[in-house]
């Protein structure tokens, strides 16, 4: 399965596992690069020498690329990308922030640069910027997301005919069927994330994967968009946010509710009530905790079977 992406990062298959908040340690990030797919150390949540641990351990545990996702609004950026590039990490992905910054420092260390966005125009600035790929990610998505509630349906053919660069794919996308329809769409791969966080090596909490393959249609919402837009599980924490946010609450207000520490109280010290509790809207779907490498076998699995099935449409 080669294509602009899998030549890109050097990988079996185009999927990325996505760089989550409290649930991308180096043991998700590892075994899913082992498994053939470009696997991704979520920075977000790690202090400088954090980072630095789980790369290290993360070189250990595969030969393969993998990548660390960088959320460009965390403090600590500066000694984020010398980390980076001391330790050579092939690949960094950022997010939530001005792609110009860093893009070229990282390149001229023969990085490659990867940038979310959630918007035709973002992902234009991002091409002009000089990245080498973007992540287009739906209003489905988990964690930060999107303003304007763009679906990935609509978003990944307006980023196409956006920028030439190649277009990942990512909300909304937990199976092969859903890879299949992203790429018949114009993405040249997908980012996946939910999917992953309900899996053996991720390093969420037991209690929060366990929830989060129990949820139903309508147990998410995106929430706090006048601060930054995340879609949370609906939880007491969350009735707390939406409560403040009916009376009109200030950015100021949502900050101090959200505080110091939310994230990781829900998803990796296991809070379900008063954490915050990020996850996307394809967790409906998710039934099972799984290994990463299982996982992936099955994505391709359906995504070749599902090709064949298509194959009949040759006739219409």
């Amino acid at each position: 399965m080669q294509n602009t992406v899998t030549k890109l990062f050097n990988i079996q298959y185009p999927i990325v596992q996505a760089g989550m908040v409290w649930n991308s340690g180096w043991k998700l990030a590892s075994a899913s690069s082992n498994a053939g797919i470009l696997g991704l150390i979520g920075a977000g949540s790690m202090y400088p020498d954090v980072l630095r641990t789980h790369i290290r351990k993360c070189k250990t545990a595969t030969n393969k690329p993998f990548a660390v996702n960088l959320p460009l609004l965390y403090p600590d950026i500066d000694k984020h990308i010398a980390n980076i590039i001391k330790y050579r990490v092939p690949i960094v992905f950022t997010s939530a922030g001005n792609p110009k910054i860093w893009t070229k420092h990282l390149q001229e260390h023969n990085i490659k640069v990867v940038h979310v966005v959630s918007s035709a125009k973002f992902a234009a600035k991002a091409e002009a910027a000089g990245v080498d790929a973007v992540v287009a990610e739906g209003f489905e998505a988990g964690g930060h997301n999107g303003q304007e509630e763009t679906t990935t349906l609509c978003l990944i053919p307006l980023v196409k005919k956006a920028v030439q660069i190649p277009v990942i794919a990512a909300g909304g996308i937990a199976t092969g069927r859903a890879m299949l329809a992203a790429m018949a769409l114009g993405a040249a791969g997908v980012q996946i994330g939910t999917r992953f966080v309900a899996s053996e090596e991720s390093s969420a909490h037991e209690q929060f994967k366990n929830k989060v393959i129990c949820l139903s249609e309508g147990d998410t919402v995106l929430s706090m968009k006048k601060l930054i837009a995340v879609r949370l599980i609906k939880n007491d924490f969350y009735k707390q946010v939406a409560a403040a946010e009916a009376r009109g609450a200030s950015n100021e207000e949502l900050a101090l509710l959200l505080g110091r520490g939310r994230a990781k109280k829900g998803m990796f010290e296991g809070d379900m009530k008063e954490g915050e509790l990020e996850i996307g809207q394809i967790s409906a779907l998710l039934e099972d905790i799984k290994p990463a490498a299982q996982i992936v076998r099955e994505i391709v699995t359906e995504f070749n079977e599902a090709k064949k099935e298509l194959s009949s449409l040759n006739d219409l």
